[in-house]
């Protein structure tokens, strides 16, 4: 049963007892990420999320991992482009040990000029390294195509030249203003009692004074069908290609949720089966949804040799000229809404994962569903809703392309798509 609670200065505490399990996982979120970024400062929200393990008033970088370290427990934190997470699971037994090396991170870093200089340097390996890996950077490729001019379609990562400019006192600025107790949720799932839990939280978040919000005006992108190629060397062509999608608080949400599982987003799906399984043509094809606050994507993706593009777009196009026009079948819909349910369910079973669902609902939507309700909505998708999302999604005049690899002129490329 969740429990939630409103501290004295805003920020908000979620929590689930698990009392058959022998694990606490506690995530600290912050309502910011790379959409709150400009050009000027792309990747400060995710150089922050660095920053915090790199030494505080009370512990050393190396004091920090060995805090979780000697105990078996994870310590970790992730960017996205909506919202920045630190986390721990450790051990029933280690609850206060997790809360305080979080707690001292968040409230107590140093942000030392010396370490930033190093981070700096860090964060541009891991751009190179990203650059490495053009199945994962065609996504990146994809997003900044079709929302060009808009922070949702900027790197998380930030690149060298917006790192190179980032000084000390922009970083504790940017800190500063998006920090703030009405920005925060603090999220604990796993076996311990709440209001023994709630005592220590507060001990810790209720020091944080409050202050305005920065005034982060956010604005809803507009989708731009543009085709966008990369030439690299590479063994392979990465393609991403997609539609302008659907916003996470959308009735059709869990529709779309159905029909991707149908189209492309599992091993079973129509995708999978015609262009990996029947044709070989591929290792790595599916589709997928990103859904935001405002707005949403739905992509495409499929690594081939070059030779193989042709065959592989004309598929692509294919099926969803067939699913546009045929939509899917009975077995197919109960099929996708037993696979959604039986996913989340397990899903259920993680301290970790139930940490991350109750703690990014309560941050981004402002509410948690219960697994009941969750289940419910998956349960009243019905065929009627499944059409519709179908024909409002796959509008092949309004389709962004992204394409990295050794192929042919852009003009070229878009004919292909036809």
């Amino acid at each position: 049963m969740f429990q939630q609670e409103l501290l004295a200065n805003g920020v908000r505490v979620v929590t689930e007892e698990i009392p058959y399990v022998n694990s606490i996982s506690i995530g600290i979120w912050v309502k910011v990420g790379s959409r709150y970024e400009t050009e000027e400062n792309n990747g400060v929200s995710h150089f922050i999320e660095h920053m915090l393990f790199k030494g505080t008033k009370n512990r050393t970088a190396k004091d920090i991992a060995n805090s979780i370290d000697k105990i078996g427990g994870q310590l970790n934190a992730f960017t996205s482009k909506e919202c920045t997470c630190f986390y721990a699971k450790v051990l029933d037994s280690h609850f206060d040990i997790a809360l305080d090396v979080l707690a001292d991170m968040f409230f107590y870093s140093n942000f030392s000029q010396e370490e930033i200089e190093k981070e700096k340097g860090v964060v541009v390996e891991e751009i190179n390294m990203y650059e490495d890996s053009p199945e994962d950077l065609v996504h990146d490729l994809f997003s900044q195509v079709v929302w060009t001019g808009n922070p949702l379609g900027m790197s998380i990562l930030g690149t060298e030249e917006s790192l190179a400019r980032m000084t000390r006192e922009d970083i504790l600025d940017y800190f500063h203003k998006n920090y703030i107790p009405q920005n925060i949720v603090v999220s604990v799932v796993g076996n311990f009692k709440h209001l023994d839990a709630m005592k220590k939280i507060r001990k810790y978040f209720e020091q944080v004074e409050s202050r305005p919000a920065a005034a982060n005006q956010i604005q809803k992108p507009g989708f731009s069908p543009e085709c966008s190629v990369k030439k690299k060397v590479t063994e392979q062509v990465h393609l991403c290609l997609g539609f302008d999608g659907i916003e996470v608080k959308n009735s059709a949400f869990y529709p779309m949720l159905v029909v991707n599982n149908v189209f492309g987003g599992a091993m079973s799906s129509r995708l999978f089966q015609k262009i990996r399984e029947d044709k070989g043509l591929t290792y790595s094809v599916f589709s997928y949804p990103s859904s935001f606050e405002d707005c949403g994507l739905f992509s495409i993706y499929a690594g081939m040799k070059p030779s193989q593009l042709k065959n592989v777009a004309e598929l692509i196009m294919e099926e969803i000229a067939i699913i546009k026009k045929s939509g899917i079948t009975e077995e197919e819909l109960y099929d996708s809404k037993e696979q959604l349910k039986g996913s989340y369910i397990l899903g259920l079973e993680s301290t970790s994962s139930r940490m991350i669902s109750i703690g990014k609902s309560e941050l981004l939507l402002e509410r948690i569903y219960s697994p009941a309700e969750i289940l419910e909505k998956i349960d009243k998708v019905d065929m009627e809703r499944v059409n519709a999302v179908i024909q409002d999604l796959f509008r092949t005049d309004n389709m962004g392309i992204a394409i990295i690899g050794s192929v042919e002129a852009d003009t070229e490329i878009r004919s292909l798509f036809k």
